[in-house]
């Protein structure tokens, strides 16, 4: 053909549309050709393949800005690149994958921004007994203080799982989750502060501190702020904590720092 193409048969053969050639000649991918003598550019067959070679490639999942080079270089720089644009859609999928498991964790609930651990504490929590309500509130406790105290999750879950061993002291958590329909002022709230110091004070392991939070000045700070976050949901737990504090101080403990 030696008039040649227009845009438009030139973009159909490509397999591309009339604004993507013009985009591709913005972008200097493809020279725009001359004019003829009715003001019409016309494609020839060099320039048809230019726009196949550079529409194979950006559907590859080569940058546009990195065509030219591509198209420009000898076949071992060509080999290289490619490499380099496999390891970038490679990396690309394994983080569509990681997103698409974070949906699928969604759907589980808990999963989404819990490791299994946790999970696996709030399922043994359920199995002895917690109600629904304290599960959905431990959940979002766990997720504060995973932010909170990242380095010492680990350990802020190995005591959990100590807690759920000890069958008074589940008695007095599940007691402790009754409390938060109380008002403030109950007096049982007082009994209850009296008997968790009591049952703390004779198991200290349950108070401990780890040494990766020792010495740390914002420590207290951290764990109030998931204190505050229970507080918040229940007045009740406000005073329950302050009266168990309390307690605590009195009996020469010192409770900077320690675990809500």
């Amino acid at each position: 053909m030696t008039s040649g193409l227009t845009i438009g048969q030139a973009a159909a053969f490509a397999g591309v549309t009339v604004k993507t050639v013009r985009h591709y000649h913005r972008l200097g991918l493809i020279e725009e050709p001359l004019r003829d003598s009715l003001g019409y550019r016309r494609y020839g067959s060099t320039d048809v393949l230019r726009l196949v070679q550079v529409r194979t490639l950006a559907e590859a999942g080569v940058p546009l800005a990195e065509i030219d080079t591509m198209l420009g270089a000898d076949p071992h720089q060509f080999a290289t690149h490619l490499a380099e644009v496999k390891q970038r859609l490679t990396d690309r999928i394994q983080d569509l994958v990681a997103r698409r498991d974070m949906v699928d964790r969604l759907a589980a609930g808990n999963r989404l921004l819990l490791p299994d651990r946790a999970c696996a504490l709030l399922d043994r929590a359920a199995h002895l007994g917690f109600p629904p309500d304290y599960l959905a509130q431990s959940r979002e406790s766990l997720v504060l203080a995973k932010a909170l105290v990242p380095w010492d999750f680990d350990d802020f879950l190995t005591q959990i799982e100590h807690s759920l061993d000890d069958a008074q002291y589940v008695a007095l958590l599940k007691r402790t989750w009754e409390a938060g329909a109380w008002e403030p002022d109950d007096p049982r709230v007082a009994d209850l502060a009296t008997a968790v110091a009591d049952h703390l004070l004779a198991n200290p392991e349950l108070l401990a501190i780890p040494s990766s939070l020792q010495g740390r000045t914002d420590t207290a700070v951290r764990f109030g702020l998931i204190n505050d976050y229970q507080a918040r949901i229940a007045p009740a737990w406000n005073r329950l904590t302050a009266l168990i504090e309390a307690n605590l101080r009195s009996a020469d403990i010192d409770i900077r720092g320690t675990r809500p």
